[in-house]
């Protein structure tokens, strides 16, 4: 980003500007009426904060001063022009796609009974910019005022300045909102970071307790060597209890060496989802969707991760019958969705709870699956359904309502598990983001949280 620095000329061309507008409010010769106009504008203006407010405001000046009505139109994020304010109802929300007499021009044109001005503003990606001249402008929109007849040919000058200042004006209310929007989505991403790397990345310091531990062991075998060829000689037993152990070490250190190296690898796979240049520039999670083998590349990875915790904690994995030896390919965004299952698993580590199953016995257990929804998104438009299941008892009614709000936290967290009820938030953002839903059911046994995909077959 260019730093901007002071320079000789900078005083000098400002008052040309200052001159040259002079010169223009001559040449314009407005009534007071007018220019009290141009300035009760500007005040209201100032005055209300709203995106919406703007908009009464531009349309009820010139109802007020003039009795003119007029409409306000908007080019929308799909590059459609759309109604968003008119004397007659108000705000229109959501706004309304305009007539097809009504088209984006940079000129003002007239229909049978309107005068059309084009909302003009610079680029929002634009910074403030100080070179003189002015940078070239885009449309935005259409002011519309009519009746036409009571339209003076200085009236219709009038309301191109007018305009002008509407756009002036919706322009730093649209660049502020984007740079809330920014705001907003830097703050979730910290959050993001902080659930899905930094409370993960404290799993390394068991492994590296676990490591230490392991050469502390190497090095008392060392000493008990040393001692054995300075006092004891040709003991075989004692031979084949320190290979016994050297073995038994690297047999754990290979194993705590994949570990970490997985750990990594997934670590770096999430780093490199939450950290896109792509994110920070657009304002919001960009997907970058690619094929994947949905239980090979995606959920026995993140199994994989979570599979030591589980067992320690008693939890047994029923892996489903239906995928075995089947490769589901669909397109999605393979980092985040993985996050999306990381996120999963690590809640059935911190959750599941044993049960009595249908057979009478205990069970504490994780499943996954899948199930396919035909034209679940509509005629001919699939949906797969995917599911996390654990053992344990049922939310309260009031908390699976609000199970997927960020910040929202079960009776049933625990202090010493880190949660900041993120996780599930983060859940449903990335599957909206690829056009799905989430979900929470209880069954017979426990809690199924699912999450819904557009599904077209990439291998049929």
């Amino acid at each position: 980003m260019d730093i901007e620095t002071p320079s000789s000329s900078d005083l000098t061309e400002i008052r040309k500007r200052v001159k040259q507008k002079r010169l223009d409010y001559i040449s314009y010769d407005f009534s007071r009426k007018k220019n009290d106009i141009l300035k009760t504008f500007f005040d209201l203006s100032q005055e209300f904060d709203s995106l919406f407010d703007l908009y009464r405001i531009c349309v009820t000046v010139p109802l007020e001063s003039f009795g003119l009505d007029s409409r306000l139109y908007l080019v929308n994020e799909d590059g459609i022009l759309a109604r968003v304010c008119d004397t007659e109802r108000g705000i229109i929300d959501p706004p309304e796609p305009c007539p097809g007499c009504i088209f984006l021009t940079d000129t003002p044109y007239e229909t049978d009974n309107s005068y059309m001005v084009p909302v003009l503003s610079k680029p929002l990606q634009e910074t403030e910019i100080s070179t003189i001249p002015t940078p070239p402008l885009h449309i935005i929109g259409i002011f519309e005022i009519f009746p036409l007849h009571k339209l003076t040919k200085s009236d219709k000058f009038f309301f191109t300045k007018y305009t002008n200042r509407i756009g002036y004006n919706l322009r730093k209310r649209l660049l502020a909102q984007q740079n809330i929007k920014h705001l907003q989505f830097i703050n979730n991403l910290v959050t993001d970071i902080e659930h899905n790397v930094i409370i993960p990345n404290m799993y390394y310091k068991y492994l590296f307790k676990q490591l230490k531990k392991r050469i502390d062991i190497l090095n008392s075998l060392a000493e008990t060597i040393e001692h054995y060829k300075s006092t004891a000689k040709g003991d075989p037993e004692m031979c084949q209890q320190i290979v016994s152990q050297v073995l038994s070490i690297r047999t754990q250190l290979v194993d705590s060496y994949q570990e970490i190296n997985k750990h990594h690898t997934n670590l770096s796979l999430f780093l490199e989802s939450l950290f896109r240049r792509d994110h920070f520039e657009e304002g919001r999670l960009v997907l970058h969707q690619q094929v994947c083998k949905l239980e090979t590349d995606i959920i026995l990875p993140q199994l994989s991760h979570y599979e030591q915790r589980m067992t320690a904690r008693g939890i047994t994995i029923d892996k489903p019958d239906d995928m075995e030896g089947e490769e589901i390919e669909i397109k999605v965004d393979f980092g985040l969705l993985s996050q999306v299952y990381a996120n999963l698993f690590s809640n059935v580590v911190k959750y599941a709870e044993t049960v009595t199953d249908h057979r009478g016995l205990p069970r504490k257990a994780v499943a996954y699956g899948r199930t396919i929804l035909y034209d679940y998104f509509g005629p001919g438009q699939a949906g797969i359904k995917l599911n996390v299941f654990s053992t344990g008892r049922p939310l309260p009614a009031d908390e699976s309502v609000n199970i997927f709000k960020d910040g929202f936290m079960g009776t049933n967290t625990r202090v010493s598990e880190n949660s900041r009820g993120h996780g599930l938030a983060f859940i449903k953002y990335v599957i909206e983001l690829h056009g799905g839903k989430v979900g929470y059911e209880f069954t017979q046994e426990g809690n199924n949280f699912y999450f819904i995909l557009p599904f077209i077959s990439i291998n049929r």
